[in-house]
């Protein structure tokens, strides 16, 4: 199931626990190992998830990896398809009826 606009995943740190537990991008950034830029970057939408900051973000805030890649995978997926029409395609397999 596509989002509709999904939020960027700096969008959902920012609301959900920056602003909530009265953080500043340099105590987080400090606190998970990271630049003051790079978190700054991605919480303003300039940059994504990587791999390794999800773990980072995962172990701070008692989330997931996988939450924050997720989100990360919904914006980007959104993005593209906005950002391209959809081209035409030759469909090699129709879908298949269950057995």
């Amino acid at each position: 199931m596509h989002m509709h606009n999904p939020p960027h995943p700096g969008e959902i740190l920012k609301e959900l626990y920056i602003e909530p537990l009265n953080l500043t991008i340099v105590e987080i950034a400090k606190g998970i190992g990271v630049s003051r830029k790079s978190l700054s970057e991605l919480v303003n939408g300039k940059f994504g998830v990587s791999p390794g900051m999800a773990i980072r973000l995962a172990k701070a805030f008692a989330t997931t990896p996988e939450s924050w890649l997720n989100l990360q995978q919904q914006y980007d997926l959104w993005k593209e398809e906005k950002r391209h029409k959809r081209p035409k395609i030759k469909v090699f397999v129709r879908h298949r009826k269950a057995a």
